[in-house]
């Protein structure tokens, strides 16, 4: 009945069939949740199981591999799927008017508004998922508003976000809210040691994952790992060019420069509640570190003033083309505190 390689959220799952089979389910929704717990595989399930010859996406018919793999086309017969494009990573309007990328070459047949007016195939419907949907701009999102408020018959628009906060505030309110919560500690293990990860590295990848599976790749767990190590090198009082290499971004990554930023950024605010937990007696969350944090909790600082630096530092990412002189500063608010 589901897709064997999902892992979690059987019961919400079991909720969206039901009502796609009783026919109550809203023609726009927003998948919410942390960043890598499947929300964006669960939306492609829905599409998935209309295509499987058995019905149930069981991942081995023809009908199944046309989903599976990492080059996953941006166009299948009942599926259309809009990403984030170029360096600045977003989600432009010519994307949604004419399916063109950032070198203005098509990536699929029709714009957006088209393909969602067309007939869907037989006993399927049509599916518009919207990854990153954070990543809209203003103009694209607008654009996508009156289609979102009332999509065409058979037509389903599916936003995937673990940023809702981002979207245009007259986008949540078009789209049926759908949250979903981390994976439990064991099911994520579970799809961990099927990936290769062993015992010595379980309590770091469960602390910095929290329920997630991005970092499922070592490369990507290894970089989260040494920003945490950066950042408590700079909290020591080390100086950024000794401790900050790894927290500026990788110069030949996929992810847009704002993307790289983001995620040290939010690791320091992790360490700063942690060592605010220590301070107050409790366990911290990154408890894997707590040997090198409860020295720093017991100074006397200020978390109020990298705190907010981290915060301020978040909200202009999207505008900020300098990372160092912006991670710099932040290390200072850190020597600071």
């Amino acid at each position: 009945m589901f897709a064997p390689d999902i892992a979690g959220h059987r019961a919400l799952r079991q909720r969206l069939l039901d009502r796609l089979q009783a026919g109550r389910i809203r023609g726009s929704l927003l998948f919410t949740g942390p960043e890598g717990i499947g929300k964006r595989r669960v939306a492609l399930e829905l599409a998935q199981r209309e295509i499987c010859f058995r019905r149930n996406a069981c991942g081995q018919c023809e009908g199944c591999r046309m989903f599976l793999g990492e080059d996953l086309p941006f166009e299948l017969p009942n599926l259309l799927r809009i990403t984030p494009e170029g360096k600045a990573g977003v989600i432009r309007i010519d994307q949604i008017r004419e399916g063109l990328d950032s070198n203005n070459q098509p990536r699929f047949s029709r714009g957006v508004i088209e393909w969602a007016s067309l007939a869907p195939p037989l006993g399927c419907h049509r599916w518009i998922l919207v990854e990153e949907a954070h990543r809209l701009n203003e103009s694209s999102g607008n654009i996508l508003l009156k289609t979102l408020e009332e999509p065409p018959e058979g037509t389903h628009f599916i936003l995937v976000t673990h940023r809702p906060e981002a979207l245009l505030q007259t986008i949540r309110s078009r789209c049926e809210r759908i949250p979903f919560a981390p994976l439990p500690p064991e099911e994520a293990w579970a799809v961990a040691t099927r990936h290769g990860w062993g015992e010595a590295d379980r309590a770091r990848w469960a602390a910095l994952g929290e329920g997630s599976l991005r970092f499922l790749e070592e490369p990507a767990f290894r970089r989260a790992e040494a920003q945490v190590e950066a950042w408590i090198a700079l909290l020591g009082g080390r100086s950024f060019s000794e401790a900050g290499e790894a927290l500026l971004p990788e110069k030949d990554s996929v992810l847009a420069q704002g993307e790289q930023l983001r995620q040290p950024l939010e690791l320091l605010l992790r360490l700063l509640a942690d060592l605010a937990r220590i301070q107050a007696g409790e366990a911290p969350a990154l408890d894997p570190w707590r040997g090198a944090l409860e020295p720093l909790a017991a100074q006397s600082r200020d978390l109020k003033v990298p705190q907010e630096a981290a915060l301020e530092s978040l909200r202009h990412l999207p505008r900020n083309l300098s990372p160092e002189p912006l991670l710099r500063e932040v290390g200072l608010a850190l020597q600071a505190s």
